[in-house]
Order: structure tokens, then C-alpha cells, then sequence
């Protein structure tokens, strides 16, 4: 590349050195001025901003901190275009001189193989491949021949040079950062699909998720992308990769899923990691910022139910640490927070619906089981009481709440559990805790929720009710609600007819 034209420095590295030349300062007064970075040294300054095949991205500098300019993914657009052959000698070098160039317009377009013109004319006869790209970088306004535009990106090719030419500095950039984005995005496709080694596999899947991450570019793209082509792997794999790699992938995606889902098939994986290592580290340390951003903001899980059954796998996986119920209520308790009002309304709503299902799916498969002999029962007993424990508990530390209390009763009032829950010991011990801060509350509308949901449908009261299918105390239960509820008739009626003296 040496007899090519111009030096050929690689630009693929998103060094914020090299990509943050210039940077804006506020003062005193809240004006933005432009100034030099504080903290790179005066010379590095000098060589990147002197340097032609570095980016001048522009970069925020508030309170200390750089922040990157970001860039929108562009597909299409207006150039000016110039193409050069390599020079391989000194009569095609001047023959290839600036000062014979000419520029041509045509409209490009980022397509997922190649660069593309819609004329399909001139220097954009043929499209230029991404995997025939040797080099990209800007290109100084210098070293080329005037016009009308001033800022330019070189791309080197096995066959020539191209040079496009835009008017501004922020387009230059978002066009040079969309086109790396169209490479890197082949390159990562093609070699993570072609890998078959597990180390490479995660190598490659690491070094994809930091390019998008640092690549300055705001799309919905530049994250899914990565979630996609994991999620593909990962169901084609997901049996031959080893359980280092299973940790490494996990941590690897932690960055992608502050902001964005899981795919169904990322919750599988994540599934198969808690049941398989349901006390790894791993679990608390990685999945629990998942888990809590689907609570607070998801709104059905009837489309995404392979996502409840990650979060009803991690919850089991939590209740497996020591003192695991006490590690369920403390999750509950900072999903809530320390506030007297949650301030995600959503948050109840996904737990009680994780935990029916939950219950349900409990006594389903009670009925599918067969066993060959009773030491294989009682072990799957012991491991289902677990969970259904678990599960029940966590309606129980949900009522505690005084915010949460009238949603929840709302929830249960049409009594959503199957027969066989309501004569289990153990489940109607919990649940009866449940119903106790429910009648012991003050406010009417949450009496109400104990009663049945419309005329001539049964409601707790009745089903603790003498003789009931959830009565298992002689009524004592249906006396303490009965009597709670009497007792605060009489306090509103008391206090109705003195606020009329």
C-alpha cells in the first residue's frame, strides 16, 4: 500500500483520542465554548486534530465528563463522488493527479452487502463490496481538489480509491460511521456464524458487543443487531457450548440489556442457566438488573412468555440461596422501593402475574407426574413445596404494602387458583396471612375485595365459610374476617353520624 495514494492508516479503532479532537466547555454563565480536552496533552491535541484520516467527532464536555457526539444510522443519501486507480508508477500518479479529478452526484445507498448508486453509472458503475474495503477514513479537505464541498471520506479498495464528499462536518462523520457500521455488521454476521470453536465464538460475540456499544451511532439497530445474531447462535448451540462460555456470554450481554429485552431465545438461555447453576454468582449478579427492568416496565407477558418463565426461574433461583425466602422479600421489598408509593405502576401487576402462573403450572404438573418410587416423590415434593412456598409467600410480602394493597386485592378477588390450591395445607396457611392485612386495612374499597366480585359469585369470605373448600380451621378464619369487618362497619358508622352533628 505503500506506491498507493496517500497513507492508509487504519481508522477502526473508535479511540476517543482520536475521535474527540474538539470538545465544548460550559462557563460560568451556562454559554457552550469550544475548547481543547483537559485532559489529553497538547500534543496528542495537535497530532489528531493535524492527522487526516482521524474523525473530528465532537464530544460534550460537562462537569469533567466527554460526552460523544451521537450520529443517527443513515442508509441512503447525496455525494459527490470521485474514484481513483491505484498508482503504480510515476506517469499514472500524475495521470491520477488531483487536478485531473472530477466529482459526480449520485445518490448512495447502504445496502447490506455493499455501497450502491442508483444510476449504476460513471465512478458507481459497480457497487462497492464491504469485504473489498481495505481501509476507511476521513480525509482532509487539503489533499483534494476545490469545490463547492469541503469534507471528504477516503475508502480504499483492492481495485482503487474512492473519495465522497459531503458539505459538513456532522454529515462527513454520520456517513463515515454509518458505513463502518454496514461493515463491521457483515463481518461479525458472517464470521459468528461460520465459528465453531467455543472460544472464538465468544471472542467474536465480545469484540461485536463493545463495537456497538462505542460506535457513535443512535439507532435501534446498532443493539438488536447483536441481540438477534446472539439469539441465533445461541439456538443453534445451545447444547454444545460449555458452561465457562454460558457464564462469559452472560456477562458480555449485560451491557446490550440495560436498555433493551431479551429475545425469547436469550431468555431460554437464561432460563437453562438458573436451573442449571441456580446458586451461581451470576445469577444475582447479572440477571437481577434484567429482571427488574422487564418488572417496571413490561406490560404483557401473553406475547412474551418465554420472559415470565426467565423470572419465574430466577425467583426460584434466589429462593435456592441460603435464607432464600428472606432473599425473595428482600428483591420484592427494592423492586418497591423505600418510598410509601411505587413509582413503577407496573411492577404488581407483572408479580402477581409471575406468581399465578407459577402456582398454577405448579398443580398442572403435579397431575402429569409419574413417579417409579417414593424416594423420587418425595424429592420432587420437597422441591415443588419450595416453590409453591416461594411463590405464595411472595403475595403475602406484597399485601404488606399500603400502596399496593387495593391493586393486589383487586387482583385475587375473583379467587384465580385452581380447586387443588385452595386444599393445600400448606398454600391456604400462607394465603390466610394475605387475607388477614387485607380485612385489617382501613379503607373500605380493600373490605370489598373479600367479598364476591359480582352477585352470586363467591368471594373469600365465603370460602373460608363453615364447611367451605378452603376451610380447614372450624371457621375461625371466616369469624376473624366476619368480626373485621363488622368492627370497621361500626367505626364508619359512628364516625358518619358524628360528622352529620
Amino acid at each position: 500500500m505503500g506506491d498507493r495514494l496517500g497513507s492508509t492508516s487504519n481508522s477502526l479503532l473508535l479511540n476517543p483520542v482520536d475521535t474527540c479532537n474538539a470538545y465544548y466547555s460550559l462557563s460560568q454563565d451556562d454559554n457552550i465554548s469550544l475548547a481543547p480536552p483537559s485532559n489529553v496533552s497538547t500534543t496528542v491535541a495537535t497530532n489528531s486534530t493535524t492527522n487526516p484520516t482521524t474523525s473530528s467527532t465532537l464530544c460534550m464536555f460537562i462537569d469533567g465528563r466527554p460526552i460523544q457526539q451521537r450520529y443517527k444510522l443513515l442508509t441512503d443519501g447525496l455525494m459527490q463522488v470521485c474514484r481513483v486507480p491505484h498508482a503504480r508508477n510515476i506517469i499514472e500518479k500524475i495521470r491520477f493527479s488531483r487536478f485531473l479529478r472530477r466529482w459526480e452526484d449520485h445518490h448512495l445507498t447502504l445496502e447490506h452487502n455493499d455501497i450502491s448508486s442508483n444510476t449504476h453509472e460513471g465512478y458507481m458503475d459497480r457497487p462497492i463490496l464491504y469485504t473489498s474495503i481495505e481501509d476507511i477514513c476521513p480525509w482532509a479537505k487539503t489533499k483534494m481538489i476545490d469545490s463547492k464541498y469541503r469534507f471528504c471520506i477516503r475508502i480504499v479498495t483492492n481495485e482503487c480509491i474512492y473519495f465522497f464528499q459531503v458539505g459538513t462536518l456532522y454529515l462527513r462523520d454520520q456517513w463515515f460511521y454509518s458505513i463502518q457500521w454496514k461493515r463491521n455488521k457483515l463481518k461479525f454476521e458472517r464470521t459468528l456464524r461460520l465459528a465453531n470453536r467455543p472460544e472464538i465464538l465468544l471472542k467474536e460475540m465480545t469484540h461485536m458487543i463493545d463495537f456497538a456499544m462505542t460506535i457513535p451511532i443512535e439507532d435501534v439497530e446498532i443493539h438488536q443487531f447483536p441481540l438477534e445474531i446472539i439469539s441465533e447462535i445461541l439456538q443453534q448451540q445451545q447444547f454444545n457450548l460449555p458452561r465457562f462460555v454460558h457464564e462469559n456470554v452472560i456477562v458480555s450481554l449485560a451491557p446490550l440489556l440495560e436498555k433493551n429485552y431479551p429475545s425469547p431465545e436469550i431468555c431460554d438461555f437464561f432460563t437453562r442457566h438458573c436451573r442449571d447453576s441456580p446458586r451461581s454468582q451470576i445469577v444475582i449478579e447479572m440477571f437481577t438488573p434484567v429482571v427488574q427492568r422487564i418488572l417496571k416496565h413490561n406490560t404483557d407477558f401473553g406475547k412474551y412468555p418465554r420472559m415470565r418463565i426467565f423470572i419465574q426461574e430466577y425467583l426460584h433461583a434466589l429462593n435456592s440461596q441460603n435464607d432464600g425466602l428472606r432473599v425473595v422479600q428482600d428483591f420484592i421489598k427494592r423492586i418497591h422501593g423505600p418510598t410509601m408509593i411505587c413509582p413503577f405502576p407496573r411492577v404488581l401487576s407483572n408479580f402477581v402475574s409471575v406468581c399465578l402462573a407459577a402456582i398454577y403450572n405448579f398443580f398442572e404438573d403435579r397431575k402429569n407426574f409419574r413417579f417409579e418410587d417414593k424416594e423420587s416423590y418425595r424429592a420432587y415434593e420437597e422441591e415443588a413445596d419450595s416453590q409453591l412456598v416461594c411463590y405464595t409467600t411472595m403475595l403475602q410480602t406484597m399485601s404488606t404494602f399500603d400502596d399496593w394493597r387495593p391493586q393486589l386485592g383487586l387482583l385475587l378477588q375473583s379467587i384465580p387458583f385452581p380447586d387443588e390450591a385452595l386444599t393445600h395445607d400448606r398454600f391456604i396457611e400462607i394465603f390466610k396471612n394475605l387475607v388477614k392485612n387485607l380485612v385489617d386495612d382501613s379503607r373500605c374499597e380493600i373490605h370489598q375485595t373479600v367479598l364476591g366480585i359480582r352477585e352470586g359469585k363467591e368471594g373469600w369470605l365465603e370460602m373460608f365459610c363453615l364447611g367451605s373448600i378452603a376451610c380447614d380451621d372450624d371457621g375461625e378464619m371466616f369469624s376473624l374476617i366476619l368480626s373485621n369487618l363488622l368492627s370497621r362497619f361500626s367505626i364508619a358508622s359512628k364516625s358518619s353520624i358524628a360528622h352529620r352533628v
